[in-house]
């Protein structure tokens, strides 16, 4: 642990400090070395696994085909006349756009490029714009297809379907509390709306839309159906995205795609060799008992399940001011569901809570990542942004609350769909 620890201090990559600390530790313990690849080759054999670098694909094939403006058109007509009004249609532009890129970083690249400069260009603070694009793209990892929720379910071996059914609930929530605090600040703050669409307007850009509005129901609704499994619902999601920016819209090229292509192998090529270095941390953990001996402490503090979760949740907001968020759900699972399990306490309902308090994480400095995505986007220094962001913090706190105290918020759906 403290070779892991030292090795991260002096700046080594997270899978690197991982993979070296968890080699000294079966050496110096006389272990048989061999089964490190054995480890590592057997955590990156799942076929769930192979969702994440389709999500990834998805979001990434519409931001570069112009799908991503045509959604926010579409939100614009829908919420643009309310008093502050740009700012509800960022977020209304980032609950539908989390059902097709799965990714918060994703979100506050593609979608905050447009709607920085719309709100800008409408008057609007430019901290403000940047911090309502940062705050709102933490939905996109909750609304499925998630793929936090899809590490989470492969290291804790649950249900993806239901890990995605019961992410629906808690982002629904995120986003009505985000626009109840957008509206308290706009009244304040003396921000306009924009003229309700015509007729003629709304249909011609919802025409526009459709196809881009489909990508979601494709998933879903191949999902529920039992047409495939989310893996499958992934590459068939990815496939349409590049269907529509090829010969739909035509705004993406064949010369395009090695660029989309290779950007998608080199991002998941860090997620996958973080999932495998943790998938061989978790072992050797355990092997060490060291997720027994955190069991045994704390059900010697408490055995409630509700203060179990509160004390948790204390513990991931602190650990997401400094670690990335899908870093810390790969290291920390495997130590926490022992005790989940002991306990009684869902997984399914564990691992939003979970992912929740992680991407809340993004937004706390020094290592919040959409922040940092945000500040680049609107060219504008880290600090600023993360204290125009700080209030809404507050809103997505209490949605946390809501769905620890009350698990029905997220287990509602996956036993309606699935008993």
């Amino acid at each position: 642990m403290w070779v892991w620890l030292g090795l991260m201090a002096l700046g080594m990559p997270l899978f690197v400090s991982m993979g070296f600390s968890c080699l000294m530790y079966l050496w110096a313990n006389g272990e048989i070395l061999l089964s490190i690849p054995q480890r590592l080759t057997a955590s990156a054999n799942s076929f769930p696994l192979l969702a994440a670098p389709f999500f990834m694909l998805t979001g990434m094939a519409m931001n570069s085909a112009g799908i991503t403006k045509r959604i926010y058109d579409f939100c614009e007509c829908l919420a643009g006349r309310f008093r502050g009004g740009l700012a509800h249609v960022n977020v209304i532009g980032s609950v539908i756009f989390a059902g097709m890129s799965g990714s918060a970083v994703a979100d506050a690249a593609g979608l905050g490029t447009i709607e920085i400069k719309a709100m800008t260009d409408e008057g609007y603070p430019l901290a403000f714009s940047a911090a309502v694009t940062a705050a709102s793209a933490t939905i996109g990892p909750i609304i499925p297809p998630s793929v936090p929720l899809l590490i989470y379910g492969v290291i804790a071996d649950v249900s993806i379907g239901r890990l995605f059914a019961g992410g629906f609930i808690p982002g629904f929530l995120m986003a009505a509390a985000l626009m109840v605090q957008i509206r308290w600040m706009a009244q304040k703050r003396g921000f306009g709306a924009h003229p309700a669409p015509t007729f003629r307007e709304f249909v011609t850009k919802t025409r526009k839309a459709l196809l881009s509005l489909m990508t979601p129901v494709i998933l879903f609704g191949g999902m529920m159906a039992g047409v495939f499994t989310p893996t499958e619902a992934a590459f068939a999601a990815a496939a349409y995205a590049l269907a529509l920016g090829l010969f739909v819209y035509r705004e993406l090229s064949w010369r395009d795609l090695p660029k989309i292509f290779l950007d998608t192998v080199e991002t998941n090529a860090v997620v996958l060799m973080l999932v495998m270095t943790a998938s061989l941390f978790g072992w050797v953990l355990a092997r060490a008992q060291v997720p027994q001996q955190l069991g045994a402490w704390i059900l010697g503090t408490t055995q409630n399940p509700l203060v179990i979760l509160l004390l948790i949740n204390v513990f991931l907001l602190f650990v997401g001011c400094f670690m990335e968020a899908l870093a810390a759900l790969i290291v920390l699972i495997p130590v926490f569901m022992p005790v989940i399990k002991a306990v009684g306490i869902d997984p399914v309902h564990f691992g939003l809570v979970a992912v929740l308090n992680l991407m809340i994480g993004t937004l706390t400095p020094p290592v919040g990542i959409v922040l940092f995505v945000v500040s680049r986007v609107a060219k504008l220094p880290f600090e600023e942004v993360a204290r125009a962001t700080a209030p809404f913090l507050v809103p997505l706190i209490v949605v946390l609350l809501l769905i620890t105290v009350f698990p029905e918020l997220v287990l509602f759906l996956p036993r309606v769909i699935f008993g």
